[in-house]
């Protein structure tokens, strides 16, 4: 098919827009968005985005793909649902944020000292080798994501909150030394080695 041939929709759809309806979840409606800004207005954190939602769909239907995928925008979606709730037109901006992050993750295009970026490898790391979060390595290893010096200083900072947690046993130190975790934790393993795989096919990543 030739430029002349195609019809003005189908000019308009960029490669990039054909990448995100492709590989990033809910992707498809993008397109949809008619850049109403309410998703902006909606968000608690909407003074705070780098790109907001609706400025981040005209990107990439302008084909802005490098600016896209290394934005730290997608990473402040704290999954309120509040603007899919208010959208007029009812796009699923949750699904589209987290799906663009992880995608741009995938892609090792993703702000690499982003701190929700960081947080999330850390947490998904913790709970996907025995199927429950260790409360006490996620906690020490969040505080020295940066170095020791930095945990330090971090753990002093909030060893009010610390002892507190101690005190209400949501802060264990022994189950540093308790292998712990669901039953069936090879199970679990193999569970999510096939569905890595079936995703990576799915999205063209193999």
């Amino acid at each position: 098919m030739t430029a002349t041939d195609m019809s003005p929709t189908e000019k308009y759809r960029n490669n990039f827009l054909r990448e995100v309806e492709a590989h990033v979840e809910e992707g498809e409606w993008v397109k949809m968005c008619m850049q109403c800004g309410v998703c902006s207005g909606s968000c608690p954190l909407g003074n705070a985005w780098q790109h907001p939602p609706q400025e981040l769909f005209m990107m990439i239907r302008a084909s802005k793909r490098d600016e896209v995928l290394a934005s730290e925008s997608m990473w402040m979606c704290t999954s309120c649902y509040n603007c899919i709730t208010r959208c007029p037109r009812g796009l699923p901006i949750t699904h589209i944020m987290h799906g663009l992050a992880n995608y741009a993750n995938r892609l090792g295009l993703a702000p690499k000292m982003n701190p929700t970026r960081r947080f999330a490898k850390i947490f998904w790391d913790n709970i996907a080798v025995t199927g429950r979060v260790n409360e006490t390595k996620l906690s020490l290893k969040l505080y020295f994501m940066d170095g020791v010096v930095t945990g330090v200083k971090r753990a002093f900072a909030m060893k009010n909150v610390g002892l507190g947690m101690l005190r209400t046993g949501r802060l264990n130190p022994f189950a540093l030394f308790r292998p712990g975790g669901i039953k069936g934790k090879r199970d679990l393993q193999k569970m999510l080695a096939r569905a890595y795989d079936i995703e990576d096919k799915r999205k063209g990543f193999n």
